[in-house]
Formats: C-alpha cells, sequence, structure tokens
C-alpha cells in the first residue's frame, strides 16, 4: 500500500538536549530513524523540523526534510503542516514516526498504516502485557479494544480491571487475562490528519494527559494492529541512548 512517513523532530529535551542529532554509529539519530522507516516500504520520508542544524543534517545524508513553524504545540500538528505543504490527497495514509525512535520495527509502520480505511481514519498499534508491574505503572498506558479491533479506551490505570484476580492478588496477572500496552505509533488518513489539530481538547485528555483520546471523546474510530513482542523502547534519556548505541557501533 502507498502511504508517507513523517518524522516529527525537535531539538529541544529537557532530559536529552540534542537529541535527534546524537551520534549512532556515525549518523545523526533522526536519519537512523529515517533509515528504519524506508525499510517499511514507505512511498515517502520526510523529517519535519523547526531548526536548521537537523534540517542540515538531513541534507548531508540524504534524507528528505521540511521546515516548518517552531510554535505547533505537538508533532501532530507539525505533521499536518508538511502534509499539507506536500499537497496530500484526503485518502493518502501518513504515518506519524517519532524522531527519537533508531529501533523501530518497519513492518509496524506498514501494519499501521494498512488499517486505515474509508471508515477508519486513524490508527495505532499494541502488545499484550507480560508483567503485572507494568499493569499498575501509570507510565505504561493500556488500551482496551471493542471486536473490531478498535480502541474503546486508552488509561494509565489498569484496565480492563480483573475484578476476581485482582481480588486474590496483584502480584501476578491471572490466568486468561490479557492487558494491552499502547504503541505510539500512528497513522491517519491526511483528510483527518488535517482536521484532528482544530478539535477542541477532551476533558479525559486532559485527566489522563493522553492526546488520543480527543479523537475518541469527539466520537471517530481508532483502528489498533496488535503486535506479539514489545517494540524496542525509544530513546529519552542518557542511558536510552547508551543502550541504542550498541546496536549501531562505530
Amino acid at each position: 500500500m502507498k502511504f508517507t512517513v513523517i518524522i516529527p523532530a525537535r531539538l529541544a529535551s529537557t532530559r536529552l538536549p540534542n537529541k535527534p542529532l546524537a551520534d549512532l554509529g556515525g549518523k545523526p539519530m533522526v536519519v537512523r530513524v529515517a533509515e528504519r522507516a524506508a525499510e517499511s516500504g514507505a512511498s515517502r520520508i520526510i523529517v519535519a523540523t523547526d531548526h536548521a542544524d537537523i534540517a542540515a543534517a538531513c541534507a548531508a545524508h540524504g534524507v528528505e526534510v521540511c521546515m516548518t513553524r517552531a510554535d505547533h504545540p505537538s508533532g501532530t500538528d507539525r505533521i499536518a503542516e508538511v502534509a499539507r505543504a506536500l499537497n496530500l490527497a484526503p485518502d493518502e495514509v501518513v504515518v506519524n514516526l517519532q524522531g527519537d525512535e533508531p529501533l523501530i520495527d518497519p513492518s509496524l509502520l506498514t501494519a499501521c498504516a494498512s488499517r486505515i480505511s474509508a471508515d477508519v481514519p486513524m490508527a495505532t498499534c499494541a502488545h499484550p502485557i507480560g508483567e503485572a508491574a507494568d499493569v499498575f505503572n501509570p507510565n505504561v498506558v493500556k488500551v482496551v479494544l471493542d471486536k473490531a479491533g478498535r480502541a474503546l479506551y486508552f488509561s494509565r490505570a489498569a484496565i480492563p480491571w480483573h475484578r476476581d484476580g485482582f481480588a486474590q492478588s496483584q502480584q501476578a496477572l491471572p490466568s486468561g487475562y490479557a492487558p494491552l500496552r499502547h504503541i505510539g505509533l500512528y497513522a491517519y488518513s491526511n483528510a483527518f490528519l488535517q482536521l484532528y489539530p482544530g478539535l477542541d481538547p477532551a476533558p479525559l485528555e486532559a485527566v489522563e494527559a493522553l492526546e488520543q483520546l480527543r479523537v475518541l471523546w469527539h466520537g471517530y474510530p481508532i483502528a489498533v494492529h496488535i503486535t506479539d513482542a514489545a517494540p524496542a523502547a525509544g530513546v529519552d534519556t542518557p542511558d536510552d541512548l547508551e543502550r541504542v548505541r550498541r546496536h549501531y557501533p562505530g
């Protein structure tokens, strides 16, 4: 299928300054992310940035880049601006891949993009949770689905709550209980991507601090692709960077 990957990248990072330009085996991280995206079969990969240093690094390695405004409130707004600049057709699929995911499985991008249809304008991914500690960790976002594989709700709480199983113990997952962890990868139809930044924030979004709840609150479906294994973690801290560097020896 045809889809475009747009990678929002900004230099601002409180925990890891200049993160997109961090060296991974001789190339900036954002370039490594673009290289992974290219393995997905995407028709086009573009880095969306507001900083000249990122643009220059991408150009030096043959990665297409698009300069954007600096005042976007979110990465979604940034990729929407790029999609408009590219004059993408309303039904074209756009994948939003964060610029700090140099170990992303390219097949996840393809699978996520394939869930977009005339009836479902947005898609994301999830994987089964195997540890009880993750179920109760508010930094691990959970999702529950309907029978068609569409999101019913996203939460930092333990959902679905296994009433009888957790009444006996919260140290291990009850038999047959299969909660899902949300993976922060998104695909959109371009028509919906252009509409999304104009949606009013939702009360649930503010409570949970989860932007995707805005979509459900306004009545739009989100398809969820389930992958068996947890993807490699992205880069948020210096320790994360050192972990990822072991995959890209200099």
